[in-house]
C-alpha cells in the first residue's frame, strides 16, 4: 500500500513540475554571432552570463587534482569564451554602449607580476593560462624571466672609469709605499751624504796642494797662471775650429750649374725682346729676319 502511495507522491510531483516548466518562457539561447544582437541591453546580458561562465571555469581551474588533460581543455575553454566576450564587448561599442576593453585584466605570472605573452605555443595572439595551468610542464618557462645579457662596455664607459688611481697617483694613500719607500730614501741619503764627505775630502787636498804651490814664489805662481792661459787658449782655438768646421756643413751645395746675376738679365732682356716681336711683328718680317741672321752666321 505504502508502495502504492509513493508512486502516486511521484507522479503528481512530475506534473506539478511539468506545469510549472509549460507556465515558464521558453530558455533563449545566446546566438552563435555578436552581430546577429540588435539589442544593447541583450548584449550587454549575453556579456554577463559569458563573465559568470568565465569565473566558474577559472574557479575550477585552480585545483591540481584534475588532470594535465582537463586543465588544458578548461584553459582553452577560458580563453574561448574570452574571445567571445571581446566579440560582445565591440557590439556593446558599436550599439552606443560602454567600452569594457579599457578595464580588462592584465596577464600575470605565478607570483602576479604582470607579464605579456603575445603568441605563447603557437595558440594564436593573446593566449592566457589561468590557475594550475599556469604549472603545467612546457609553460612555466613562458613565464621565466630569460637570463640577461652582459652588455658589452663601450669605449666611452672604460674610459669613464679611468681615474688618477689608474695612473698610480693615489698609491701612497695606503701607507704601503711609504713603509717601502722609508729604508731606501735612508740608504739612499746616506750615500748622498758620504758622497759628498769623499768630494770634500778631495777638495781639501786639492786647496793644500794650490796653498804649497803659492808659497814656493811668485816665478812658480806665473809659470802656472802662463800654462793655465795657454790651456785655454788652445781649447777656445778647438772650439772655434769646430763652429767653422759645422758653418761649412751647414752650407748650399748646388749639384746643377746656377745661372749668375748677367746671364739673368740678358735671357730677361731676351724674352722681352720675343715678345715685342711677336706683339708687333709680322709673319714674313720675322722668316726675313732670321734668313739674314742665317746669311750672316748670327747664333742669337
Amino acid at each position: 500500500m505504502a508502495r502504492n502511495e509513493e508512486k502516486a507522491q511521484s507522479m503528481l510531483n512530475r506534473f506539478i513540475t511539468m506545469k510549472e516548466q509549460e507556465k515558464k518562457k521558453p530558455k533563449e539561447r545566446r546566438p552563435y554571432l555578436a552581430s546577429e544582437c540588435r539589442d544593447l541591453a541583450e548584449a550587454d546580458k549575453w556579456r554577463q552570463q559569458i563573465m559568470r561562465e568565465i569565473g566558474r571555469k577559472v574557479a575550477e581551474v585552480q585545483n591540481e587534482g584534475l588532470g594535465e588533460h582537463r586543465l588544458r581543455d578548461l584553459n582553452d575553454e577560458i580563453n574561448k569564451l574570452i574571445r567571445e566576450k571581446l566579440h560582445w564587448e565591440r557590439r556593446i561599442v558599436e550599439l552606443g554602449g560602454p567600452n569594457y576593453t579599457k578595464h580588462s585584466a592584465k596577464m600575470t605570472d605565478l607570483e602576479g607580476n604582470i607579464v605579456d605573452v603575445p603568441n605563447p605555443s603557437g595558440r594564436g595572439p593573446g593566449y592566457r593560462y589561468f590557475g594550475a595551468a599556469k604549472k603545467l610542464p612546457g609553460v612555466r618557462e613562458l613565464f621565466e624571466k630569460p637570463p640577461e645579457l652582459r652588455k658589452r662596455r663601450t669605449r666611452y664607459d672604460i674610459y669613464k672609469r679611468i681615474d688618477a688611481s689608474y695612473y698610480g697617483y693615489r698609491d701612497d694613500e695606503d701607507g704601503v709605499l711609504k713603509k717601502v719607500e722609508k729604508p731606501a730614501e735612508e740608504k739612499m741619503r746616506k750615500e748622498a751624504v758620504e758622497e759628498w764627505r769623499r768630494m770634500e775630502d778631495i777638495r781639501k787636498e786639492a786647496r793644500k796642494g794650490v796653498s804649497e804651490v803659492v808659497s814656493v814664489g811668485p816665478a812658480v805662481k806665473e809659470l802656472l797662471v802662463e800654462e793655465e792661459e795657454d790651456v785655454v787658449e788652445e781649447e777656445r782655438m778647438k772650439e772655434r775650429e769646430e763652429n767653422e768646421r759645422r758653418d761649412r756643413e751647414r752650407e748650399f751645395v748646388a749639384h746643377v750649374p746656377l745661372p749668375d746675376e748677367k746671364l739673368i738679365e740678358r735671357m730677361v732682356v731676351e724674352k722681352k725682346k720675343m715678345e715685342l716681336l711677336s706683339k708687333y711683328a709680322t709673319q714674313d718680317l720675322l722668316e726675313g729676319q732670321s734668313e739674314a741672321k742665317a746669311m750672316l752666321n748670327i747664333q742669337r
